[in-house]
């Protein structure tokens, strides 16, 4: 009996032992997946605090940034606005200043074709009472045509208009003065072929009368 239990009590006291220390390593290997874990875990919600506060301020630099474009686009839009309204302003400013301008002009223009009308007018009123009862049938023509020509009405036309009708009044005013030249040149050259004639019909009469003059005496002595 004693030798049994000499043999059995190292037994037990290396099973006791042995439990004991596989325990402690499972605790041990615990703890450390636990520390590990945890570790992990805090990592992982560090990282993620910090993609959070990444996360927030990207939203906050767009929602910036937004802002900061939204602000550009309403102070380009003013400007713009204001630049178009400069703009039509000063079209406008500029068209009514062409407006009173051609106002102006078309005012002095029916003015000016006025008082030519009246002179022009008065000069034909004058050259016929000058020529009197010596007109020709051309001058009765011209009165005549005088006489039936249309008074000048100017009110209701553009300035187009008047600029065209003082263009025909102009070309009339010169065909007029060409024709009258026309007419001085052919009669200064009908003056100078009738004194031609004059002189030439005159030279033969002067010529018989010296040769009588000469002849008479001569032929009064013989008789």
């Amino acid at each position: 009996m004693q030798e049994k239990r000499r043999l059995y009590c190292p037994r037990a006291a290396i099973s006791y032992y042995g439990s004991t220390s596989l325990q402690d390593i499972h605790r041990k290997r615990m703890e450390k997946d636990l520390v590990e874990l945890q570790t992990l875990i805090d990592v992982h919600f560090e990282q993620r605090k910090k993609d959070e506060e990444e996360l927030i301020g990207l939203k906050e630099r767009i929602e910036n940034r937004r802002a900061e474009r939204a602000e550009q686009q309403r102070v380009r839009a003013e400007k713009e606005r204001d630049r178009q309204t400069r703009i039509a302003e000063e079209r406008q400013r500029k068209e009514d200043e062409e407006a009173k301008k051609r106002a102006d002009d078309e005012a002095k223009k029916k003015k000016v074709l006025s008082n030519m009308g009246a002179h022009f007018g008065g000069f034909l009123a004058k050259a016929e009472q000058k020529r009197g009862k010596r007109q020709t049938a051309r001058e009765v023509k011209k009165k005549t045509l005088a006489e039936r020509r249309k008074p000048l009405t100017i009110e209701h036309l553009r300035e187009d208009g008047l600029r065209e009708r003082a263009k025909e009044m102009w070309e009339r005013m010169y065909q007029l003065e060409s024709e009258k030249f026309d007419l001085m040149e052919k009669m200064k050259r009908q003056k100078y072929e009738v004194n031609t004639l004059q002189n030439s019909c005159q030279k033969p009469q002067k010529y018989s009368l010296k040769n009588y003059r000469r002849i008479s005496p001569s032929a009064t002595q013989a008789q």
